[in-house]
């Protein structure tokens, strides 16, 4: 299996962000085959929407590093970890500065970016970045069309409904083309998955519901389906599981679920977020490097 792991972003984590090299080249050394961020703009303090279907968000998104500073940050010690985003709020971002700062983190890397794309969940964070909440599904759709021209074409520009880009030079591109992954669970955004996806995004929660494999393996049949549909390959569209892990979960719990979910679905491309699961950098390091003892020994 790959086995990956979240960086020090988000709440206490963050406030040690001067150790983010020493933990990237660790768990580089220790075997791990990726690291992650996520993207949070506000902590909103009376938010219309709360985080994963309650009324409030965690005191943890109060502190939160850049995203893109953060996976600079290892591109720049690391040889051969992939770099990975889930996700990056990509319809809150104008096409030209997104493209610039992930082609950036590509060829400093050498090629080893994944950018993870959803649309968010907080009004709140739009406001603040000044976008329109509403019909932020067919924003992505536009900022996956501009940077597909932009990385694929010199002079490049794209006019949409919604995002535009002027028509420029654009003699910078990717190592490689990065394989865009996007965060699904409803029909409509699995469809676009299959339709134009090189990767989905789900997540396993520890503790979690028993049988979790198999509705992961039904939402998978979905992206499948439309793939067909599109003319394109499943076997193409990869999946990485993102394993969220509740605060004071024992770590065996978490290698297990690890275990149980590839055994019933086959998947084996794993990160494990350990935000909640210590509040410093030396406890992250210390979890990852025993999870990846157990789950590759």
């Amino acid at each position: 299996m790959k086995i990956g792991f979240s960086l020090p972003q988000f709440g206490a984590q963050a406030r040690e962000g001067a150790r983010i090299a020493q933990y990237a080249t660790a768990l580089e050394e220790a075997g791990a085959d990726s690291v992650w961020v996520g993207d949070r703009l506000i902590a909103a303090t009376n938010p219309s929407v709360g985080y994963g279907g309650t009324d409030r968000i965690p005191d943890e998104f109060n502190a939160v590093l850049d995203p893109f500073l953060v996976l600079g940050i290892a591109a720049a010690v690391t040889e051969r970890v992939r770099l990975g985003a889930n996700v990056l709020i990509a319809p809150m971002y104008r096409p030209a500065l997104l493209a610039r700062s992930l082609t950036t983190i590509d060829v400093v890397s050498q090629g080893r970016l994944i950018p993870g794309f959803g649309i968010g969940w907080s009004p709140e964070e739009y406001a603040a970045a000044g976008v329109p909440f509403a019909q932020r599904g067919a924003r992505l759709d536009e900022t996956l069309d501009a940077l597909e021209a932009i990385w694929s074409s010199d002079p490049a520009g794209y006019e949409g409904r919604f995002v535009s880009v002027p028509e420029h030079r654009s003699a910078l591109k990717p190592v490689r083309r990065p394989p865009i992954h996007l965060g699904a669970f409803n029909p409509a955004a699995l469809a676009r998955i299959g339709r134009r996806g090189d990767g989905w995004l789900p997540v396993v929660p520890v503790p979690g519901p028993p049988g979790w494999g198999k509705q992961l393996l039904a939402l998978r049949g979905l992206i499948d389906d439309a793939a067909v549909a599109a003319g394109r390959d499943p076997a193409a569209i990869g999946t990485v599981l993102r394993v969220n892990v509740a605060a004071g979960t024992d770590l065996e719990q978490v290698a297990q679920t690890v275990e149980t979910v590839a055994a019933d679905t086959g998947f084996d491309d794993f990160f494990i977020d350990l935000l909640y699961v210590t509040d410093s950098v030396d406890g992250m390091r210390d979890a990852a490097l025993r999870l990846l003892e157990r789950l590759n020994g």
